[in-house]
């Protein structure tokens, strides 16, 4: 097992890319603390996991918020002793009706780039008393391009967390703390009914726009993240790994 017997929190747990990691992470021999701010959602996937044999505990958190992350953080430690993995997953669209709204664009960097920073901040102190540790930082093929199709606030904050991922990385190097970024590309919608989901719409998208012709599935970004947390990369920290289907090679 590549993460027996480690601790890791997985932020965005309740869906998607989150959950496919936390019941990898799960399988793999870590004890897994699934974070979301749907309770429902993060609660069921928590139970299931339970259910399976898997070692897992469920706390609400809103990553735009310290004081939830101070107590994410102590449910952890307090469940588990040590926290040795964070993956930063949790955040929201930037498909939006209006490109141009700055209520959408402030909502936008307080959760995708505020939340992965308060994450790094609160994780770091607990790595550093377990010797050293391991953060992923899901970014997005968005933080390297511009597009059409989102609004501005989600490039700018998905590029904010790639470079705040080797400004991270340079910084906590001597604590023996890894720090990587995964760039998905075309993915399934975080949540059922997000804006820009229409499936037609998006097939035609992948047509025209992807190597492989086709989205990814979220258990194909958990692997990156699998990988970037385990001790396999070791040797590994302020990179990025892109997993998006060729979009970035055309």
């Amino acid at each position: 097992m590549r993460l027996r017997d480690k601790v890791a929190i997985v932020t965005g747990a309740g869906y998607g890319m989150g959950e496919s990691t936390a019941r990898l992470f799960v399988r793999e021999g870590a004890k897994v603390v699934l974070a979301d701010i749907d309770e429902e959602a993060g609660r069921k996937v928590a139970a299931e996991i339970v259910s399976g044999g898997g070692d897992a505990l469920f706390v609400k958190l809103d990553i735009s918020k310290e004081a939830q992350w101070t107590a994410a953080i102590a449910a952890t430690v307090q469940r588990y002793e040590r926290l040795d993995i964070l993956v930063n997953n949790a955040g929201v669209s930037g498909a939006v009706a209006d490109l141009n709204s700055l209520t959408d664009f402030d909502r936008i960097m307080t959760i995708n780039a505020r939340g992965p920073f308060l994450g790094m901040q609160a994780a770091l102190p607990e790595m550093r008393k377990a010797g050293g540790g391991a953060i992923v930082n899901l970014s997005s093929i968005s933080g390297l391009i511009g597009q059409t199709s989102v609004h501005m606030g989600y490039n700018g904050a998905k590029a904010a967390v790639h470079v705040m991922t080797k400004a991270a990385a340079v910084q906590f190097a001597k604590y023996n703390v890894r720090v990587n970024s995964v760039h998905p590309g075309m993915m399934p919608p975080m949540r059922s009914g997000q804006a820009g989901s229409d499936p037609s719409a998006r097939a035609k998208l992948l047509e025209s726009m992807v190597p492989l012709r086709r989205a990814g599935r979220p258990e194909e970004a958990a692997y990156a993240v699998l990988f970037l947390a385990s001790d396999e990369a070791s040797y590994i920290t302020g990179s990025e790994i892109m997993v998006d289907g060729g979009y970035l090679a055309m």
